[in-house]
């Protein structure tokens, strides 16, 4: 099996463009979520988000790229040119690959167009429709520009999307059909369409009054999640391809799980099945032990159900030395596929600083998901050569990568 590391980061997020910004802020508990400004909310139930703040397309991209992407494509593009700069590759086309992961593809820009053309007189729509929609399309503007003419796949596993995307980059390097991939996940879904199924299934915190504390991942007055958007994405270089062009490498990718519930198509297993299966899967995957991780990236998307499941999943494979946990949920809202991948540069981050970034609004833990650290509002030191991000969708889907310092 080859070693694979991690050469190149960036990321696009409610609390900072650019890992360096995302992580200043992470760790020092600020929220990104507010009032939605993208639209007007006010008829909506649910009017709280985690925009992107201050993000204006034309600083980072060119205006025909713009006409012609939906904001999911834009953040992909942005986080993937900021990975591709910080790793100093050179791209060898052929032997290059991208992986896109992304949970709903241009679902906004399909609920805009529709309800324009039902109020318009003219029933006309650009031409630019399908391509703006369609979720390898974020991958093919990429790969357009930087010309990698290796394997390219789309992954849709609704929000561990962005795990499951470098999962599948490790596949594609473990078979020999790529020394690089870039893995991408990205996510925009803010529209009333989204909105209205979401709160009418319960499954969004409707604390409009109080946006910065509404996403309160393990906190007993938790009320379902806040939808998020933005973008990440990582180089990923076989060690040998790595140490012979003199790359930095930021960590190694030690290990990948995947498992499905076959449970129910919303609602996770309780007792945790497919999600303890997925993490031992990915401790297998490392050669680890439950006792090397000292920090798990929580999936936490502060909803009843999930918390509970999730912690007491932990608890249950962790059981003789739990490390410390956190959800950046509380800050970031849920980025869906985008989450999937900055969570894991926030594992990376938390290794190379020996800082475990807080669970913020999280002021009396549930009891159901009691006897774990979740570093509740303050960020934490502490030394660690190993983390897990854990990320589980709808379908059941689950997904856990395991990053480690590189030897």
């Amino acid at each position: 099996m080859k070693r694979i590391v991690i050469t190149g980061m960036g990321a696009v997020t409610p609390v900072g463009i650019g890992v360096d910004e995302y992580w200043k802020n992470i760790t020092a508990g600020e929220s990104g979520i507010d009032t939605i400004k993208t639209f007007d909310p006010s008829e909506l139930a649910v009017q709280i988000a985690g925009e992107v703040k201050n993000f204006n397309p034309s600083d980072y991209l060119a205006k025909d790229l713009i006409r012609k992407t939906d904001p999911f494509m834009q953040f992909a593009y942005i986080a993937a040119e900021e990975a591709i700069k910080q790793s100093g590759i050179e791209i060898e086309p052929e032997r290059t690959g991208i992986i896109m992961g992304t949970a709903m593809s241009g679902v906004a820009t399909t609920a805009f167009t529709q309800e324009a053309l039902t109020g318009a007189s003219h029933k006309k729509v650009g031409p630019r429709f399908i391509p703006k929609i369609l979720g390898n399309i974020a991958a093919a503007n990429i790969a357009i520009d930087y010309n990698i003419q290796g394997p390219s796949f789309t992954v849709s596993t609704a929000c561990s999307s962005g795990g499951d995307a470098v999962n599948t980059a490790v596949m594609c390097m473990q078979s020999g059909k790529a020394d690089v991939m870039l893995a991408v996940g990205a996510e925009s879904v803010l529209c009333p369409l989204v909105i209205y199924s979401l709160a009418n299934a319960k499954a969004l915190s409707r604390r409009n009054d109080d946006p910065k504390t509404s996403s309160r991942p393990f906190d007993v007055t938790r009320d379902g999640f806040v939808i998020g958007e933005g973008g990440g994405a990582l180089v990923l270089e076989t060690e040998e391809h790595a140490k012979a062009r003199g790359a930095k490498i930021y960590g190694e990718l030690m290990g990948c799980g995947n498992t499905c519930d076959a449970h129910h198509v919303t609602a996770p297993h309780p007792e945790g099945r497919g999600a303890i299966a997925c993490m031992k899967l990915a401790l297998a995957d490392a050669q680890l032990k439950p006792e090397d991780i000292g920090y798990i990236n929580a999936h936490g998307t502060a909803t009843h159900k999930g918390d509970a499941v999730e912690t007491n999943s932990i608890k249950t494979l962790f059981e003789g030395k739990l490390p410390f946990v956190s959800s950046t949920k509380g800050a970031t809202g849920h980025m869906m596929g985008a989450g999937g991948i900055t969570e894991i540069i926030t594992c990376l981050k938390a290794i190379e600083t020996g800082t475990i970034p807080p669970t913020i609004n999280l002021n009396e833990v549930d009891p159901e998901c009691e006897g774990i650290d979740f570093v509740p509002n303050t960020a934490k030191t502490a030394e660690i050569d190993y983390a897990m991000s854990n990320a589980f969708g709808f379908g059941g889907q689950n997904s856990s990568i395991i990053v480690g310092r590189y030897k």
